[in-house]
């Protein structure tokens, strides 16, 4: 499955548009990573267990993203955007991917 941010593919001919395609993945805080990340807060520095969690969250919401174009047909997701929220009170975070899924040459 081809991905782009743009609305086209250089070197390749859009033949046919499936829709619109989204995909959310959502993951949850856990304690021990809440308390690794208020440290990392108070020491300064990068919250590896977030970003691992975040970086896992994205492949997963890329990876439902290009099932669901598959499963119209399509080859290619163009136009493909990626969003992060939190929401909820224990700090549910959540990646969305979505695009225009397609058929290229």
């Amino acid at each position: 499955m081809l991905f782009s941010t743009t609305p086209t593919l250089e070197g390749h001919t859009i033949g046919r548009y499936h829709g619109l395609v989204a995909f959310e993945a959502i993951i949850g805080a856990n304690i021990f990573r809440d308390f690794m990340a208020s440290i990392t807060d108070v020491i300064g520095g990068r919250s590896g267990s977030y970003e691992s969690a975040l970086a896992a969250a994205r492949d997963h919401a890329l990876e439902g993203l290009g099932e669901k174009a598959h499963a119209l047909g399509a080859n290619a997701v163009v136009g493909m955007r990626l969003d992060y929220e939190i929401f909820g009170e224990k700090g549910m975070m959540m990646v969305i991917a979505y695009g225009t899924a397609v058929t290229v040459a």
